[in-house]
């Protein structure tokens, strides 16, 4: 029996190997079909704009516009409510106050709040700030995850089975689970750190409650540091990076997915983990994660900072795909929307340079200031494309969390813990509006077959497998494979 376990594991391994080569041909669609069914690939025009999906009311995003057919670009505008974020941002600074809760309640409600609402808002934060007796115990220490994002959306799903009307899409229903959520991210963000670095990193293990009194940006540096301490300074800049990511119109990955959850009449957990999901994802919120890792290496291999020459060489380098991840990308540069500036990372950028220099890291400032110069020149010297390439808000985020002394894995989900208030109101937004299930087509590209009896099907080599072309036929008939240790006489 052994033996026969043995033989039938060895033949599973060599079949998993060898179906490899058959899918990455046959599972591969080639682009011939796009061109000729007009299919848009990433829901993106030739011109790379994005196809017009729905409408919404929370988030406006502007790079460009179109005249006479033409993508022309402008100057980055990003709006909430219809408000310009620059404006919230200036205000809040001038008037000395965090502006994240005030820019929940503006996306949440749809207006902003005069001074009594809005401190009834925090209080209604601060009170849902607590999580279910035995929360913590059970469900993150008890199950603890190297990744913190994947500990954020189990955390999330979980907390469906502590809400005594967890399935009820009434809107009052949605914005209390909205205001639940909002407040205990970072809570369950904080405690699923601390347990990572209890278990994996053999740090103590430290946990510390959210104080009533403190915002979401003091509350989260006091429950990460082992001492509760920081800065003033320290927790403007963090408030500043929450207000920017809060939200990015409808059109974004974990958006849409929050939409598109929202139309088939789920629960606000199973959404909200699904946009956990998606924002983990390295071409989405996880590219900050990207990005600073690209960083690393740089600041590692280019030994002059001040050399734009050098600079220039190595960024040349990554494109080429010579150094770097080997994908030829600068991470950090260039948005599917923005073209000319992203008002997220202007507004970064001034602020981290203040922060550069009150900490000292002035010098690596201006390396990521001569990046963000070159990185265009490289791109059209390489792809022989001149267009306009700006930095987005991934850029700056990393360094300015760095700066603070927050840890790279904190990257994405602090991006969670500020993208939750946008997912809730687009859900919101989703369920209010609209009856009907986002349900895009999908055009079937394959040949139609007979089906071929198990005893007529052909077995090809490893040879043929691998000369099997997609361009001369996108399906093929299901093939078995067998090495020529089976005994085929035993069937058991």
């Amino acid at each position: 029996m052994s033996n026969n376990k043995k033989i039938s594991g060895d033949y599973m391994e060599h079949f998993i190997e060898l179906m490899k080569s058959q899918n990455s041909r046959w599972n591969v669609i080639p682009s011939q079909y796009y061109d000729k069914y007009n299919v848009k690939r990433g829901l993106r025009n030739s011109d790379g704009t994005g196809v017009i999906a729905g409408l919404t009311s929370i988030g406006e995003v502007h790079g460009y516009v179109i005249d006479e057919g033409s993508k022309v670009p402008v100057e980055g505008k990003l709006r909430y409510r219809g408000i310009d974020i620059e404006d919230i941002v200036a205000n809040c600074r001038a008037e000395k106050r965090y502006g994240f809760e005030e820019v929940a309640f503006l996306l949440l409600f749809g207006f902003l709040p005069g001074r009594d609402l809005l401190d009834h808002f925090k209080q209604s934060l601060a009170h849902y700030r607590v999580l279910p007796p035995e929360f913590t115990e059970d469900m993150i220490l008890k199950a603890p995850s190297k990744n913190i994002m994947n500990k954020l959306a189990r955390s999330v799903l979980a907390l469906y089975s502590y809400d005594d009307n967890p399935d009820d899409i009434s809107l009052a229903n949605l914005l209390r689970q909205s205001l639940m959520l909002i407040a205990r991210f970072p809570v369950l963000i904080a405690n699923s750190y601390a347990c990572k670095r209890h278990y994996f990193d053999n740090q103590s293990l430290i946990l510390h409650n959210p104080v009533p009194e403190y915002s979401t940006a003091e509350n989260f540096l006091h429950m990460i540091r082992p001492d509760n301490q920081f800065t003033p300074l320290e927790a403007e800049i963090l408030d500043l990076t929450l207000m920017l990511q809060a939200e990015h119109g409808g059109g974004n990955n974990s958006a849409f997915t929050a939409h598109v959850l929202s139309s088939t009449g789920t629960d606000t957990y199973s959404t909200i983990a699904a946009a956990v999901g998606s924002l983990k994802g390295p071409k989405h919120g996880g590219a900050n994660d990207k990005m600073m890792s690209q960083m690393n290496e740089i600041k590692n291999n280019v030994e002059n900072w001040d050399d734009k020459d050098e600079v220039y060489n190595y960024l040349k380098k990554i494109m080429l795909k010579e150094a770097g991840d080997g994908k030829g990308l600068i991470y950090g540069l260039g948005h599917a929307v923005y073209t000319i500036s992203d008002p997220r990372a202007v507004i970064l950028k001034e602020r981290a340079a203040y922060l550069a220099k009150e900490t000292g890291h002035s010098k690596e400032f201006e390396l990521y200031a001569s990046i963000e110069e070159l990185a265009p020149i490289v791109f059209k010297d390489v792809k022989g494309v001149d267009r306009p390439i700006c930095a987005n808000v991934d850029f700056y985020s990393g360094f300015v969390y760095q700066m603070l002394g927050i840890s790279q894995e904190l990257f994405t989900p602090i991006f969670a813990m500020a993208r939750i208030v946008g997912w809730c109101a687009h859900r919101i937004e989703e369920i209010t509006t609209s009856n009907r299930i986002i349900r895009p087509a999908y055009k079937s590209a394959v040949k139609r077959l007979e089906y071929t009896p198990i005893d007529k099907r052909i077995t090809p080599t490893p040879e043929e497998i691998m000369n099997t072309a997609v361009e001369d036929h996108i399906n093929a008939k299901y093939k078995v494979i067998e090495p020529d240790y089976i005994d085929k006489t035993n069937k058991n």
